[in-house]
C-alpha cells in the first residue's frame, strides 16, 4: 500500500510543478503582450537560438562570446526595458480581471462626470490633461504639482481648466474617486514614431503611459479632439462615447483593442 502511495506522490508532484510553471509563464506572456515588452521575448528568443545552433554545432568562438557576455546583456536588457517589464509583472500579479473603481459611484458615472468636463472644455477651446491610476504608484509625479484631495466634480475640473491658473498647464490626477492633484508636471516621451503636431500635452500623456500603468486622457486645446494613452501607445481623434467605452475596460482590466475605427497616432492617423 505505501508503495502504491509513493509512485502516486511521485507521479502527481511533477504533474503538479509543470502545471503550475505552465501557468505562471502563460501569464507572464499574457501580460507580456500586453505591453510594449514582447520585443524582450523576441530578443530572448534570438539570443536562446542563437546559443542553442552555437552549441549543437560546437562554435567554439560564439560560445566563449556567450559565457562572457550573457550576464552583462541581461543586465542591459532589464535596465532598457524596466517600465516595460514593471508594467508586465503588475498586471501578473495584480491579476487580470481585478475591477478597478474609482470611488464610492460607479466607475461609469464617474467617468461621466469627467467627459461632462471636457465636453464643456472643448466647447471653449480648452485644453486638459488627465491621469487616472491603476496599480503602480505616481507619487514621484503627484510631488510636482498641487495637492488637493478634493471630491471628484465636473465644476472642479471645469475651474482648474477653463482659467488660466498655475494650475491650468498641468495634469490633474485622479484616484480613489478624487482628484488627487493638479498642476502636475508629467515626462515627456521620447518616441520619434509620434506624430509631429502633437504639442506637450499629447507627449506628456504618453510619457506618464511610457513609465507606468496609468491611463492619461488629453484634450487638445487646438482641435477639441480628445486622445487616450496606455501601455506606452496613444489613441487619438476619439469621441466621448469610445473614450468612455475603454476607459470601462481599461478599468476592468481588460486590455482594449484599437480597431473599430481608431487608429494609432503617428502612424496612420492624419489630422
Amino acid at each position: 500500500m505505501n508503495s502504491v502511495i509513493i509512485a502516486v506522490y511521485r507521479w502527481i508532484v511533477p504533474v503538479i510543478e509543470v502545471s503550475v510553471l505552465t501557468y505562471l509563464l502563460y501569464q507572464f506572456h499574457t501580460a507580456l503582450l500586453q505591453t510594449k515588452a514582447q520585443q524582450i521575448a523576441r530578443i530572448m528568443l534570438y539570443y536562446l537560438s542563437l546559443y542553442i545552433i552555437s552549441y549543437l554545432m560546437r562554435l567554439e568562438t560564439l560560445l566563449f562570446l556567450f559565457e562572457h557576455v550573457t550576464i552583462v546583456f541581461i543586465i542591459f536588457v532589464l535596465i532598457v526595458y524596466q517600465p516595460e517589464l514593471r508594467r508586465a509583472f503588475t498586471q501578473l500579479f495584480s491579476g487580470q480581471n481585478r475591477l478597478i473603481r474609482l470611488g464610492a459611484k460607479t466607475t461609469s458615472e464617474q467617468i461621466d462626470i469627467i467627459l461632462n468636463a471636457c465636453n464643456v472644455l472643448i466647447s471653449k477651446n480648452r485644453g486638459a490633461l488627465i491621469v487616472f491610476t491603476r496599480h503602480l504608484g505616481v507619487k514621484g509625479i503627484l510631488d510636482t504639482g498641487t495637492r488637493l484631495n478634493a471630491d471628484l466634480s465636473s465644476a472642479l475640473l471645469l475651474t482648474i481648466f477653463d482659467h488660466d491658473t498655475p494650475l491650468h498647464d498641468g495634469a490633474v490626477v485622479i484616484s480613489g474617486g478624487k482628484i488627487q492633484a493638479a498642476g502636475v508636471y508629467l515626462p515627456l516621451s521620447e518616441q520619434t514614431s509620434i506624430k509631429k503636431s502633437f504639442g506637450t500635452r499629447h507627449r506628456a500623456a504618453l510619457g506618464l503611459a511610457e513609465e507606468s500603468d496609468a491611463i492619461v486622457l488629453v484634450v487638445s486645446e487646438e482641435t477639441g479632439r480628445m486622445s487616450l494613452t496606455y501601455n506606452a501607445n496613444i489613441l487619438y481623434d476619439l469621441s466621448p462615447q469610445k473614450v468612455k467605452q475603454m476607459l470601462l475596460g481599461l478599468f476592468s482590466y481588460h486590455d482594449v483593442d484599437s480597431k473599430d475605427g481608431i487608429e494609432e497616432a503617428g502612424i496612420n492617423e492624419n489630422e
